[in-house]
């Protein structure tokens, strides 16, 4: 015998239909307007933002993949795509014979210096502004609480 469907109740459909369509909205909002600013998509950014706040703005290929969340071979196609802008370099691991580091470059420190304020205002603008401390607290407490439990999954 199957297992029983729980399905959402009228009160869960709107909640997770809101939740789905604010946060899918904020991220093509903050995604288009990087593109447009910055010329890149907000995966990129997150990739340099990651290797700026590494020890020598460097991280192993497969570090870089867990902390931005992205696959191997997403992280490697995107990677590719920073190296051609020039704003990250490849280079092999001292450690590891297979692995490989990425590194931001000058002049991909610069380009993530010059795209943050704007992105950092769009996020001010288009997620804390609408919303009142104690919801800002509720939201990172129900986040923080959502990313626990889907690390353990």
């Amino acid at each position: 015998m199957g297992v029983m469907t729980r399905w959402l109740d009228p009160d869960e459909q709107r909640t997770w239909r809101a939740f789905l369509t604010a946060s899918r909205g904020l991220m093509e909002t903050l995604d288009r307007e990087l593109q447009r600013d910055a010329g890149m998509p907000h995966a990129y950014y997150e990739i340099l933002v990651r290797l700026s706040e590494a020890p020598d703005r460097r991280l192993r290929m497969s570090d870089l993949a867990q902390v931005s969340g992205s696959s191997r071979s997403r992280l490697s196609h995107a990677v590719s795509r920073l190296e051609a802008a020039g704003w990250v370099r490849r280079e092999d691991c001292p450690t590891d014979r297979r692995g490989q580091v990425a590194l931001l470059t000058d002049a991909g420190f610069a380009t993530l210096a010059a795209a943050a304020p704007g992105h950092v205002e769009g996020v001010r603008r288009h997620l804390f502004d609408a919303l009142s401390p104690a919801q800002v607290d509720q939201l990172r407490r129900i986040s923080e609480a959502l990313a626990d439990h889907l690390r353990e999954t």
